[in-house]
């Protein structure tokens, strides 16, 4: 049984503040906590239900367990129909990223991505293409929010997600930038190499002007229906694709 204390703390990981505070965030849900169990995250506490804990014991060796009932479930997960098992995990200290570490591969760049959603289908995305590295700036949203956690569907656990100023890390580079913008070189015409800074911009406003600066190309994902705008995260994916059909020729 749970106390009110250890509840409310539970509870307060919900917000960003708090997760800072104690470095750690939650994950819910069998297949994401076994994705985290199975990475090199550290998993501070797993906290389930009766029900799972058949499945639970064969994946959890040497991880502190708690069985709790549906309704403490309730009050600690953030969503409506709460999964039967809960991880706290540590947030880990990535050793900061440097130019020279991102040489030969293809990594993404963040440039004030807001959705959650957008956020975690980016991450997912970024492990199905085998992009490791996801490198944000400072006002993009937290990828230890829980909608975040929840749309990478464990992704999370594989890719390598850092904040930072991102002027410093793009003024540093040798390497290409591309960045995507309404008026640039036609995706599917565009030779990307093998390295190189794919950047992402804002839901509603794209990339910033002192970032659009330090972009080598410029690529636009052509238009050829009706549809005013392109959903970042599903850009992002249509640039992943061209980078590895270009690895493939």
């Amino acid at each position: 049984m749970l106390s009110k204390s250890q509840v409310s703390l539970l509870q307060s990981l919900q917000h960003k503040k708090f997760r800072k505070e104690h470095g750690v965030f939650l994950v819910e849900g069998l297949k994401s906590v076994t994705e985290f169990i199975q990475s090199a995250y550290t998993i501070e506490t797993i906290y389930h239900t009766p029900a799972i804990a058949p499945k639970l014991l064969k994946l959890s060796h040497n991880i502190n367990t708690i069985e709790i009932s549906l309704t403490i479930l309730q009050k600690i997960s953030s969503l409506k129909t709460p999964a039967d098992v809960i991880a706290v995990i540590k947030v880990p200290n990535w050793p900061h990223l440097k130019p020279d570490t991102l040489k030969n591969k293809f990594s993404l760049v963040l440039d004030g991505i807001q959705d959650p959603g957008n956020m975690g289908t980016i991450i997912r995305t970024a492990d199905w293409f085998g992009i490791q590295n996801i490198i944000c700036s400072e006002d993009t949203v937290d990828v230890y929010n829980p909608k975040v956690v929840q749309a990478t569907m464990g992704s999370l656990s594989r890719v390598n997600v850092q904040y930072t100023n991102l002027a410093a890390i793009l003024a540093n580079t040798n390497m290409p930038v591309y960045g995507a913008l309404l008026n640039g070189e036609d995706i599917y015409n565009t030779a990307f190499g093998t390295e190189g800074l794919i950047v992402m911009g804002n839901e509603g406003n794209g990339l910033r002007p002192e970032i659009i600066d330090m972009i080598s190309k410029a690529v636009t994902i052509p238009r050829f229906g009706g549809a005013e705008s392109l959903n970042v995260a599903i850009a992002t994916a249509i640039f992943c694709s061209e980078i590895n059909r270009n690895k493939r020729k």
